[in-house]
């Protein structure tokens, strides 16, 4: 039942910041019984660095779709379509990651 500083943003995520006092069950200097309790914590306003990296994959998949759209009205660029769609499914694929590790963080208990 060891003291730490906790930051939380905005959107809900968390994490355990710096230790900040020694509870009466550990006796040696400098060591944790291990039990994480809240000692402060500090609200951040803007986006947790996880909400950040979805949302420029999120702005590089919607430039990626225009850019598939133009070329379809061009015509003869299929090769570069089909890759381009590649590229899109991959970032999903990412996007849904970082999504379900986020849900899983602001779930957990503090």
């Amino acid at each position: 039942m060891c003291y730490f500083e906790q930051t939380r943003w905005a959107c809900g995520y968390w994490k355990w910041g710096n230790f900040r006092q020694q509870c009466n069950k550990e006796y040696r200097t400098g060591e944790t019984c291990g039990l994480k309790l809240v000692y402060d914590t500090s609200y951040q306003q803007g986006p947790c660095k996880i909400c950040e990296q979805i949302n420029k994959k999120d702005r590089r998949v919607r430039k990626m779709a225009q850019d598939i759209a133009r070329w379809q009205s061009e015509g003869n660029r299929r090769a570069t379509i089909e890759k381009t769609q590649d590229d899109i499914a991959d970032i999903q694929v990412q996007m849904n990651e970082l999504w379900r590790g986020h849900e899983e963080k602001m779930k957990s208990i503090c």
